[in-house]
């Protein structure tokens, strides 16, 4: 066994205690937490240990990418990869929590310049990933989590989850609200308009999925939701003009404009159809 120094062993016990409060903090409220880390996007990922074959859980923040969100091993700055990066390149199938849902993913260390092209984006939303690769020899891994099936976390009815992607939409709005009125819009980087626009995506394919299927189907089974659903495809419309504008051009009265609406809306879907499904 190597030695290891009595400083740097208390130090590892402080970390390993506080990460073990926040993840316990983060399953009790859904994936929010208290300070400092109340406007940051958290998700827990669990590997499966190289070792050990064991599940291995860590908290990490992560950023919108489309259709996949994005992690960074920095570890703190540690000199080492950290331990969750060595067992995801044993097994890549991973599970993802974000608190509201979880579900399974495939993970994808990004490579050469593409993992280039992303750590300059994640560096201009935040230096401090810039100060720590400074700092070691080790290239910072960026990895891509894919997802690999429906969300899903022991929610049973269509009403819960329902009420889970309604949640998230909104969680999602005030995160990116916090980050125009703190960075302002002249430092509006790169990550945070991909961030407006996976929030515009994941809306439109909400909204879509609800015209085409969720509405229909109540439809048939309660004509007498017919004047209310009329109310909500119209309000989907509105959206979608807020949506178009916000892909064009980001700003805080913009974003303003859309949780206003989006709330109104979502309360009002919520009231009408929750107790129908």
């Amino acid at each position: 066994m190597s030695f290891i120094p009595r400083r740097h062993q208390r130090k590892k016990r402080i970390l390993n205690d506080f990460t073990a409060r926040l993840i316990e903090e983060f399953k009790a409220n859904a994936g929010q937490v208290g300070p400092p880390f109340e406007h940051a996007r958290l998700l827990l990922l669990t590997t499966t240990g190289a070792r050990t074959g064991r599940p291995r859980t860590a908290i990490l923040g992560y950023y919108p990418d489309g259709g996949r969100v994005l992690v960074v091993g920095s570890a703190g700055g540690s000199p080492n990869h950290p331990a969750w990066y060595h067992n995801l390149l044993a097994d890549p199938q991973v599970s993802v929590d974000v608190g509201l849902f979880s579900y399974p993913a495939t993970a994808l260390v990004l490579r050469g310049a593409e993992r280039d092209e992303v750590f300059a984006r994640l560096v201009e939303a935040d230096a401090g990933w810039g100060q720590y690769q400074a700092a070691v020899t080790r290239t910072i891994p960026v990895v891509a989590l894919v997802p690999g099936g429906p969300p899903g976390g022991g929610r049973g009815s269509l009403a819960e989850a329902l009420k889970n992607i309604h949640a998230a939409f909104r969680r999602e709005l005030a995160l990116i609200r916090h980050e125009i009125a703190t960075s302002g819009v002249a430092g509006l980087g790169a990550q945070l308009r991909i961030n407006c626009l996976t929030l515009c995506q994941g809306l439109h394919y909400h909204h879509t999925g609800e015209s085409t299927m969720l509405f229909p189907g109540l439809l048939e089974r309660h004509p007498e939701l017919a004047d209310a659903i009329a109310v909500l495809q119209h309000e989907h419309e509105q959206i979608a003009v807020l949506l178009d504008q916000l892909k064009q051009e980001v700003s805080l009265a913009q974003v303003d404009e859309l949780i206003a609406q989006l709330n109104a809306h979502l309360d009002r879907e919520e009231a009408e159809l929750l107790p129908y499904l």
